[in-house]
C-alpha cells in the first residue's frame, strides 16, 4: 500500500533571474519545500502546487516526503495540500488509486495536472525522501537497489502498474535523510542514476544533508555518487549561523565531492516558526549571508533553499524577499509577491499600510485585493514594506501573442461556466491560462482568457517539436518526455484520437 498523510511541498530553491526554465548551472537558484505539519498559520496552510508555480521566484519544488522505506513499499506523507474538504491529503492506496481524506475519497489526478502545470512553466518537480522519520532506512544495498526501481516505475521515468501521480514524471529525487544509519544510500543512488541514464529526459539528483560535516546519513553517498545539488540545512540546531562553527566554507566548499562541481545551497529557515529559536535570520541577513558563500566561489555555489512553502508565504512572502536579494533585479511573483505575468495593474506597500488603507486608495474590494493576492492572510497581518500587490488582473496566460481565441470573464464566470460555454478542457483553460489559481476563485470581470494556442509558434511557447513523417502522439511523448494530457493541453487542435497531425506542424511542449 502506497500511503500519502500530512504533508506536500516543501522546500523551494530561489533563483536570481526570472528564467523561463530551470537551470541547474546556476549560482541564484531558489527551492522551497511544502512541508509536513508546518503549516504557518491556518491562513497560509499547504496550497495546491500548482499554486507555487505561478510566479517566477520558485525554481525547484521538492514533494516531501516519502517517510516510510519498510518492506519496499513508499509511504508518502503529504501536507495540507487542500486537495480535499478537509485540508489535509492523508492516505492513497497504491493498487486501487484512491486518495482518502478522513473518510472522503477523492480523484488523486489533481496532483498530476498540478505537477505538470508546474513542468510547463519551467520548473522541476522532485520526490524527496526522508525528512525527520525514523522509518526511512535501509537494511541493506538490495533493500535499496530495490527501492530505487521503485521509485523510479512509481514517479519517473518507469512503467510501473501503478503511479499515484499518473502520467506526471517528476524530474528527480532528493534525499533528505535525518535518521537511521548511512547503509543503502550510495546504492540507492547508483541505481536510480543508472535507471534513468540515457532517457530522453533530465533528472536530478540531490540531497538536504545536516550541516555538520561529513554528513553522517549521505556523506559517504556524496563522496561516491554524483548529486547534482546539496541543499545543506544550516539549521535545526546544529552550526546554525552565525555561530562560530559555521562551516560552508571551511568544510563544504573545500571537500572534493564525486561531483567536483556540484552545487552548494544555503538552506535556511523561511520564518521564525519554521526552526528553532535564534536559527531564523532576517531576509537582509540571509542575504549577506548569500552574498559572502557566493563570492569564496561563484561556481560552486547553487542559491537558497528554504523550509518551507507556507512558512515562506505566511511570512510576507519570504520566498520573494530573499529571491530580490539574489537577484537585484527581483522576481514576479503571483498572488502577492510581485509583478506576475497575470497582473496588469500592481501596488507596492508602504509604511504604514493596511489592507482597508490601500483598498481605499486603489478603489478595489476588500475580497477583489485577497482573491488576486492569495498571500495574504485573512487578517492582513502579513503584509511587508515593498512588498508588491496585484490589483487587477491581466491576460490569463502572461500574454496574448502566442493565442489565436480569446474570452472576456464576465460577471459570476466560474471556469466550469466557461468551460462548458467555450468548449475548452479544464487541463486547456489552466495550461493555457497559467495565471488561474487550481481553484479558480481570482477570476476578475474583465480579464481576458486564452483558449487556443497557436501550437509550437505561439509567444508563450519556450520549446517546440517539428513533426515528422509517421510521428504518433505516442512517439512524440516518449522522445520528448511531455505526457498526453501535457501535448494536447499545450496544442488544443490535436483531436483526441491524434488522427490529425501533419508533417512539418510545429508543435509546443513547454
Amino acid at each position: 500500500m502506497f500511503k500519502f498523510s500530512s504533508n506536500i511541498f516543501s522546500a523551494f530553491v530561489l533563483s536570481a533571474v526570472a528564467a523561463s526554465a530551470y537551470d541547474p548551472t546556476r549560482n541564484d537558484n531558489a527551492k522551497t519545500r511544502t512541508a509536513t505539519k508546518t503549516p504557518g498559520d491556518t491562513a497560509n496552510w499547504q496550497q495546491t502546487i500548482s499554486n507555487y508555480c505561478q510566479d517566477t521566484c520558485i525554481d525547484v519544488i521538492p514533494i516531501a516526503f516519502v517517510d516510510s522505506f519498510s518492506g519496499g513499499v513508499p509511504d508518502l506523507n503529504l501536507g495540507n495540500a487542500s486537495l480535499f474538504p478537509h485540508g489535509v491529503f492523508r492516505e492513497l492506496n497504491l493498487f486501487h488509486q484512491t486518495c482518502d481524506d478522513n473518510g472522503v475519497t477523492g480523484n488523486c489526478a489533481s496532483l498530476a495536472a498540478g505537477i505538470q502545470a508546474c513542468q510547463a512553466m519551467g520548473k522541476i518537480v522532485t520526490l524527496s525522501l526522508g525528512g525527520g522519520s525514523t522509518t526511512a532506512s535501509f537494511a541493506t544495498n538490495t533493500d535499496a537497489t530495490n527501492f530505487a526501481t521503485t521509485i523510479w516505475n512509481s514517479f519517473l521515468g518507469g512503467s510501473g502498474a501503478h503511479r499515484p501521480f499518473g502520467s506526471a514524471v517528476l524530474d528527480g529525487v532528493d534525499l533528505d535523510i535525518e535518521q537511521g544509519t548511512s547503509t543503502g544510500y550510495a546504492a540507492f543512488a547508483t541505481q536510480i542514476r543508472s535507471l534513468w541514464s540515457g532517457a530522453s529526459k533530465p533528472y536530478y539528483l540531490s540531497a538536504a544533508p545536516q550541516c555538520p560535516f561529513p554528513d553522517a546519513w549521505v556523506g559517504s553517498a556524496l563522496d561516491t555518487v554524483w548529486f547534482d545539488s546539496i541543499y545543506i540545512q544550516f539549521y535545526n540546531g546544529l552550526k546554525s549561523y552565525p555561530s562560530s562553527s559555521w562551516n560552508y566554507g571551511t568544510d563544504w566548499l573545500p571537500h572534493l565531492f564525486a561531483n567536483p562541481n556540484v552545487k552548494l545551497y544555503i538552506g535556511a529557515p523561511a520564518s521564525p516558526t519554521a526552526a528553532n529559536a535564534g536559527e531564523y535570520v532576517s531576509a537582509s541577513t540571509l542575504g549577506s549571508i548569500v552574498s559572502a558563500s557566493r563570492t569564496l566561489n561563484p561556481s560552486r555555489f547553487g542559491g537558497v533553499m528554504l523550509w518551507d512553502a507556507s512558512q515562506a508565504y505566511a511570512n510576507g512572502r519570504f520566498d520573494v524577499q530573499v529571491k530580490n536579494l539574489l537577484t537585484g533585479n527581483g522576481c514576479s511573483a503571483a498572488g502577492g509577491g510581485g509583478t506576475g505575468d497575470g497582473c496588469a495593474q500592481t501596488y507596492t506597500v508602504k509604511s504604514g499600510d493596511t489592507c482597508s488603507a490601500i483598498e481605499s486608495a486603489t478603489g478595489v474590494t476588500d475580497a477583489q485585493l485577497h482573491a488576486l493576492n492569495p498571500a495574504i492572510n485573512s487578517g492582513c497581518t502579513n503584509l511587508s514594506v515593498g512588498q508588491t500587490l496585484c490589483l487587477k488582473a491581466g491576460t490569463g496566460g502572461g500574454s496574448s501573442s502566442g493565442c489565436t481565441q480569446t474570452y472576456t470573464v464576465k460577471s459570476g464566470d466560474t471556469c466550469s461556466a466557461i468551460e462548458a460555454a467555450t468548449g475548452v478542457t479544464d487541463a486547456q483553460l489552466h495550461a493555457l491560462n497559467p495565471a488561474i489559481n487550481s481553484g479558480c476563485t481570482n477570476l476578475s470581470v474583465g480579464q481576458t482568457l486564452c483558449l487556443s494556442g497557436s501550437g509550437g509558434g505561439g509567444g508563450g511557447c519556450t520549446q517546440t517539436y517539428t513533426v515528422k513523417s509517421g510521428d504518433t502522439c505516442s512517439a512524440i511523448e516518449a522522445a520528448t518526455g511531455v505526457s498526453d494530457s501535457q501535448l494536447h493541453a499545450l496544442n488544443p487542435s490535436i483531436n483526441s484520437g491524434c488522427t490529425n497531425l501533419s508533417i512539418g506542424e510545429s508543435l509546443c511542449l513547454n
